[in-house]
């Protein structure tokens, strides 16, 4: 494999992650990671942890 997939497949995967773990959250699973995959992930998990959860709507 090219130097460059190897090197790009393991944020791609911790960008899903970090999505995933999201999902719940303000953003969602899309926005937590293309914040991930665009500000890498560490920034990506700050943004997670400052992140309120989804307010569920009252009935």
């Amino acid at each position: 494999m090219p130097a460059i997939v190897v090197s790009i497949l393991p944020l791609v995967l911790l960008a899903a992650l970090i999505g995933y773990l999201g999902s719940d959250r303000k953003f969602g699973f899309w926005g937590n990671f293309f914040v991930s995959l665009l500000l890498t992930p560490i920034i990506g998990l700050l943004v997670f942890f400052a992140q309120s959860p989804k307010t569920k709507p009252s009935a």
